[in-house]
This record gives structure tokens, C-alpha cells and sequence, in this order.
């Protein structure tokens, strides 16, 4: 197939945006339990909504952890202190957890299911992908929506712009010519505001502070186009103006769209659920192959039954851009790699509290420093 011209948006949304507000709060109570019991199992999902949050799944673990406490830190952290409607101080929380369901806790527990080794908490699909449109390995478009919207809640926080409300969003619409990034055609920026913050103001300080510093200038031209607050006004937001759930921004975690998804979510779930650890044993897979120049762009797919350790399939993808046959690329990778959940869980070292920052701003192409991302690793490049 021949190369295309084409246009390919898309989008990011803040800290402060209801869905990620559940997926924050559902992984810093991952990590809390982690913190004190490695082997706790995990899977909680969270609710808000005007002033209220609901937290509910099953948690097995060691570790007492007092709930209200880690969900009102969360709240006062992404800024939702003191703010009308949805107020980390006073809003009502319930909790409804109950313990794992046995029948799935025998599949991931060593020697108690049908095989005695540590299977796959869940059947399902799951997808790793990388290319070299930007230094992280990332889609440009989803790449420049997340800075945009995280510089945006800096600029929030300690710029000077306390007039700006923590829910926001981003979406770029990047044009390709031969498949390439070409230029930016349109920028789309919403964010939340007090009422009578100046219009003029904020289009203009969104612009020069946030989002044309992070635009490449090759890629901006004179009719390029920037929305910023198209409705015209954006006081009421957050779990206020939408209620939000845990796991409903999944290709925001992940490549914009650009890349497949299998469909699990993942903040709330303990590495054991290979919706979250086996798919970032493929993006650090598909991030290797790239770095080592075996291709420009690369999809590992990996699928797993329930209770089972070894993959039912392993498939990789270059998209015609690889130097050698991908049957003999993926049988190389399951060589290097054991795709056993127990193995992934050792090799990324993933029985750590180290999620919370992946519940905003996307999960992939972050530095992987200090111990925090370490799918983006590149040390398997050399052996590739």
C-alpha cells in the first residue's frame, strides 16, 4: 500500500477532567495498598459526581488503608479545594469494597488453579505500539495534546493564572503528507475558568504561555487555526458539570487513537491483571524494536486466556517499515522476553506503588526515572 496523505487529531484532558479525577483516586489507593502488601489484588473503580465520590470493587490485601484520607489528598491535590459544588474537605465519600472473587483469585494465585504456575488474571487482548514521530516514540498529535494540557495545569498552579479551574482539554489535528507530519492544522483548547476571568486574557495567555512554545515551528504556518474556549464560557466543570468514572479515557492512556486498543482500562488494577502489566510489557516491546531501528513504527499485540501464563498469541506489526520478517521479529522478542504474567511483573518490577502518575497525562512516552515508567526502558534495544 502506497503512502498517504491525511489528517489524524487527537485529544488529552487535564488532571482535573471527572474521568481523571476516578482514575487518579483509583490508583493512589492501588498504591497504598502496594505500599504496605505487594501482593495485594486490586481492581477499584471510582464514581464522582457533584460533591460526591463512590468507590467501590474488590481488594484483597494486608494493608489497612484509610480510604477517605487518600481520596480527599487526591482532591486537594489536583486543586479542588474550597471550590463550590465539588470540595475535597466536604464532599460525601462511600466506600463499598469487597474482597476478590475466589473463583478468579485461584487463576492468579500459584497452585491454586488448574496449572501451577501464576495465569492470567483475565482473558483478553493487548496492544504495544511506538514510532519515531517524536524523541518519547510517540504520535505526535496525542504527544502535543498531552503537554498542552499538562503545561496548562502548571501555568494553573504556579504561573500566576489562579483565575483557570482544574478541568481542561486538548486536541490537535496534525496533517501528514507521505505519512509524515507535515503541519499542525488546528489546536483546540477548553479550560475551566472563574466567572469573570477575562476572556481576552486567557486566549492570549493559553496561547503565548502554554501552547505556541510547545509547537514545533516547522510545523506552524500562518493558517493554522487555535481554539481556545470555542463555547465561549467555561466556569462549571469538573464532577460538577459531568460525572466521571474510572477507566473511561482509555485511548487519552494510551496513542490517541493511532494505535489499536484492546479495550481493558487501567488505573485501579494491580499488575496481576494483564489489561494493565501485559500492556505495558508490548509498549516496552514495541518501544525496543523501534530504538534499535528494526523499524520506524511497531504494534505488538499479546492475548492471554484466564488462569493460563503463556500467551495464547504474540503478533507484531511494522506496517512495511521493518527490516525483516515479522514472524522471525516476534519469535526473537518471546526469546528475550518471558510474556508470563509472573515474568512481566518481575522484569518491570511492578509491585511498587508507582501508578498514581500514570493516571494523567497519558502512560506512555514518559522519562523512566526515579523508578516511575519503566516499560519506556530501552535495554533490550542492544540485543535486538
Amino acid at each position: 500500500m502506497g503512502k498517504r496523505d491525511f489528517v489524524f487529531t487527537s485529544e488529552s484532558v487535564s488532571e482535573g477532567h471527572p474521568d481523571k479525577v476516578c482514575d487518579q483516586i483509583s490508583d493512589a489507593i492501588l498504591d497504598a495498598h502496594l505500599a504496605g502488601d505487594p501482593a495485594s489484588r486490586v481492581a477499584c473503580e471510582t464514581l464522582v459526581t457533584t460533591n460526591l465520590v463512590v468507590v467501590a470493587g474488590e481488594i484483597t490485601s494486608k494493608q489497612t488503608v484509610d480510604y477517605e484520607t487518600v481520596v480527599r489528598g487526591v482532591l486537594r491535590d489536583i486543586g479542588y479545594s474550597g471550590t463550590e459544588g465539588f470540595d475535597a474537605d466536604s464532599c460525601e465519600i462511600i466506600v463499598r469494597l469487597d474482597a476478590q472473587s475466589p473463583d478468579i483469585s485461584m487463576g492468579v494465585t500459584v497452585g491454586d488453579g488448574k496449572h501451577e504456575e501464576q495465569g492470567a488474571g483475565d482473558q483478553g487482548l493487548m496492544f504495544g505500539y511506538a514510532c519515531d514521530q517524536t524523541p518519547e516514540l510517540m504520535p505526535l498529535p496525542i504527544s502535543l495534546s498531552h503537554s498542552i494540557v499538562s503545561d496548562l495545569a502548571q501555568l494553573r498552579k504556579t504561573g500566576g493564572a489562579d483565575y483557570l479551574g482544574p478541568d481542561s482539554k486538548s486536541q490537535v489535528s496534525v496533517e501528514y503528507r507521505d505519512e509524515q507530519p507535515a503541519r499542525i492544522t488546528t489546536v483546540v483548547v477548553s479550560t475551566q475558568h472563574d466567572a469573570d476571568a477575562d476572556d481576552d486574557r486567557l486566549r492570549r495567555e493559553v496561547l503565548e504561555q502554554v501552547v505556541r512554545p510547545l509547537l514545533p515551528d516547522e510545523l506552524v504556518d500562518g493558517e493554522t487555526v487555535y481554539h481556545v474556549n470555542p463555547t465561549g464560557r467555561f466556569v462549571v466543570g469538573g464532577p460538577v458539570g459531568d460525572c466521571g468514572l474510572t477507566g473511561r479515557k482509555i485511548i487519552v492512556d494510551t496513542y490517541g487513537g493511532w494505535g489499536r486498543h484492546g479495550g481493558g482500562a487501567f488505573s485501579g488494577k494491580d499488575p496481576s491483571k494483564v489489561d494493565r502489566s501485559a500492556a505495558y510489557m508490548a509498549r516496552y516491546l514495541a518501544h525496543n524494536v523501534v530504538t534499535s531501528r528494526q523499524a520506524t513504527r511497531c504494534e505488538v499485540q499479546v492475548a492471554y486466556a484466564i488462569g493460563v501464563a503463556q500467551p495464547v498469541s504474540v503478533l507484531v506489526d511494522t506496517f512495511g517499515t521493518g527490516k525483516g520478517d515479522e514472524t522471525s521479529l516476534a519469535d526473537k522478542l518471546k526469546l528475550l522476553v518471558d510474556l508470563r504474567p509472573a515474568a512481566i511483573i518481575e522484569k518491570l518490577d511492578l509491585k511498587r506503588p508507582i501508578y498514581r502518575p500514570t493516571a494523567a497525562y497519558g502512560h506512555f512516552g514518559r522519562t523512566a526515572e526515579n523508578g516511575l515508567f519503566p516499560w519506556e526502558l530501552t535495554d533490550l534495544a542492544d540485543k535486538l
